[in-house]
């Protein structure tokens, strides 16, 4: 099963399975001299879990890091880094008895044609959410490696379901206030009724989808190699990697589309003697280049497929049709613990784009 890793300079490969005994991520390229302890990556852990208990899967394992190797008295020394967390509120018991009923909304079946049947498939296996642990924690290491450069990557939810965020929200809002909410939405108005679409649909057997935003401040201008290892095109696709994400998009994104170019133009200006734009329509990358402008993308999740509803589906032993209800343990919304997800996955490709470039030189001594 190749595909397992991405970056250049700074690359991470993930490996586990919803059911196995862990879920891991190996880290090569971070540079030495960085401090890192197990409490740091089980904070980072712990923003998965919504407190809001009613919003959530049953399955609610408190993730505690072990660290493997790469680190040495509290500081990385510059060899690769293993970081792995234990998987231990499992039920495979409900996976047995439809393992040849393709889940409806789920890769079981393109899956097991790929893999001839010897894929694992309880809890949906290598393609299960639980593998974004994984992301988790080697974006822990990336974000404290950006924040030496002062460069901060915020994420929030702004929709969910077809209830929206109306208020708008300042970058200090969302730093003090998105994990307050359950939802984590710095709106705490909207917030609330997010919450309570998620209960309804979780009340009714079913699920809804929703949308996180994603801002990165203080990137430099010029991060990003054309053509095809432009920093936008990364990001996609790691993002597209997060189970359930269906969509992503940059700035105004497909409203650009019905836009003029005299509309969707953003204009130069000089700020305190530093050049910024009067817009940000292009969410901070031209040409698949940082343009010195915040970074803001938004990502589109779907519904969790897993749902007590009756679906058709088809038994690949008998290879007749029949209905298939999810019992067991799911998330009405995967949006929730999705955000801390997408923090960490945009700065794992940040960090890789900031040392390709040379724009984190000497990056540990220059901040000791």
């Amino acid at each position: 099963m190749a595909g397992n890793s991405i970056g250049k300079a700074f690359v991470i490969t993930t490996f586990g399975e919803s059911h196995g005994d862990y879920i891991g991520v190996l880290i090569d390229g971070c540079p030495a001299g960085l401090s890192l302890t197990n409490s740091e990556i089980d904070e980072e852990l712990a923003k998965r879990i919504p407190k809001q208990s009613k919003i959530v899967s049953e399955r609610k394992e408190r993730d505690t890091v072990q660290i493997f190797s790469g680190v040495f008295n509290g500081v990385t020394t510059g060899a690769p880094i293993c970081l792995v967390v234990k998987n231990k509120e499992m039920l495979s018991s409900d996976y047995e008895l439809i393992k040849d009923l393709p889940r409806p909304g789920h890769a079981d079946y393109p899956a097991r044609i790929r893999y001839g049947g010897f894929n694992d498939y309880r809890g949906g296996g290598r393609f299960s959410g639980r593998g974004t642990v994984a992301l988790i924690m080697a974006g822990t290491i990336a974000k404290k490696l950006l924040a030496l450069q002062k460069i901060e990557v915020l994420a929030f939810t702004k929709a969910i379901g077809k209830i929206e965020m109306e208020k708008t929200i300042s970058f200090d809002e969302v730093r003090k206030l998105r994990y307050e909410s359950s939802v984590r939405c710095p709106d705490l108005a909207s917030s609330e009724l997010m919450e309570k679409s998620i209960i309804k649909a979780k009340s009714e057997g079913n699920s809804v989808g929703g949308i996180v935003e994603c801002v990165s401040l203080n990137v430099p201008a010029g991060v990003g190699d054309p053509v095809f290892d432009s920093l936008d095109s990364d990001i996609a696709k790691i993002i597209l990697a997060i189970p359930a994400v269906k969509g992503v998009d940059f700035g105004v994104g497909f409203m650009a589309a019905k836009l003029k170019g005299s509309e969707n133009n953003d204009q130069y200006a000089l700020r305190d003697d530093k050049i910024v734009t009067t817009s940000n329509n292009a969410g901070g990358i031209l040409g698949g280049l940082s343009s010195g402008m915040p970074i803001i993308l938004s990502v589109a999740f779907k519904p969790t497929p897993s749902i007590g509803v009756d679906q058709k589906t088809v038994n690949l032993k008998t290879m007749k049709e029949t209905k298939l209800k999810i019992a067991g343990r799911h998330d009405p919304c995967v949006v929730p613990k999705a955000v801390p997800v997408v923090e960490s996955a945009v700065a794992i490709v940040l960090i890789d784009h900031l040392m390709r470039g040379g724009f984190l030189p000497n990056v540990i001594r220059e901040n000791k």
